[in-house]
């Protein structure tokens, strides 16, 4: 059971985990989405998601609980915060916080970073000290992403921003525990439509999974992971802004199909800021 929920949990981590950041010059936003989680057509899960995009600073909140056959098993429920400013457009994460508690026991991480560089990280229970595991260095904690920041995916320019360019992206990602690069390959276009907010087209990106530092080599998960090629994450916009976030994300697994997709998707773009002198900031 630990092995399936760390492929789950990657597996959805792959899926949303890409490459940040914002144009400078794109209006505020905000996203309120409702996700379901399924596995084998099962339903294990559900929870939302918040946005916040100001012109100096942006964050963005995260909860969900476990549901069906799954809650009787485990019981859980969780929470990610991240925080953090723009810099040049691109969001920079300031602090990252997640939470997850079972009926067996609780998870929690905490990160504090600065220009892309971790300055503090704690994690609860500690990593143990398994002989096989790549071991974390000071340089495998610089010019990452917090796994929250790497939600957001910035398509620069002025055009349609769900296009196949936004695949082109490689992300550096730090969680606490494990050091990952997640890379993404376009491969198709698809219309979606939510039963509340966003109706469209959305961009697919596969995803590619590869450890880098944290991680024991020898896990089925990371083996399963790293060997994958049909992870998928389906891209949709944030009003107001040059943002695309995961409407969806699915990968297989050895017991069926892992897959995350938002029913409710409501984003509206938010009034530029007046200056004290009357004149509008972006």
């Amino acid at each position: 059971m630990l092995e399936l929920r760390q492929i789950l949990r990657c597996a959805v981590l792959a899926g949303a985990a890409i490459c940040a950041g914002l144009n400078p010059a794109a209006a505020q936003g905000k996203l309120e989405a409702h996700y379901t989680a399924s596995l084998a057509g099962l339903p294990i899960g559900e929870g939302t998601w918040t946005i916040d995009v100001g012109d100096t600073q942006y964050s963005a909140t995260a909860n969900g609980v476990t549901t069906g056959l799954l809650r009787a098993f485990t019981g859980g429920q969780g929470s990610t915060t991240a925080h953090g400013t723009l810099q040049a457009g691109r969001p920079i994460s300031s602090t990252y916080a997640a939470s997850i508690a079972t009926s067996r026991k609780t998870d929690e991480i905490r990160l504090t970073l600065a220009n892309g560089n971790v300055k503090d990280f704690t994690v609860d229970p500690p990593q143990d000290q398994d002989p096989e595991r790549v071991p974390i260095t000071e340089a495998h904690q610089r010019g990452v992403l917090d796994p929250m920041t790497s939600t957001l995916v910035r398509m620069p320019g002025t055009g349609d921003p769900v296009t196949a360019e936004a695949c082109q992206q490689t992300a550096a990602v730090f969680d606490g525990r494990l050091r990952y690069d997640l890379k993404m390959a376009y491969k198709r276009m698809e219309m979606v439509k939510a039963d509340k907010g966003y109706a469209g087209p959305v961009v697919v990106c596969a995803v590619y999974f590869s450890p880098v530092a944290g991680y024991i080599p020898s896990r089925t998960a990371i083996k399963y992971l790293t060997k994958e090629r049909d992870i998928e994450v389906w891209l949709a916009p944030i009003a107001g802004t040059r943002l695309l976030v995961p409407f969806r994300a699915q990968a297989p697994t050895p017991v069926g199909r892992a897959v995350l997709e938002a029913h409710e998707f409501v984003s509206v773009a938010t009034p530029t800021r007046a200056s004290a002198n009357g004149t509008k900031t972006q």
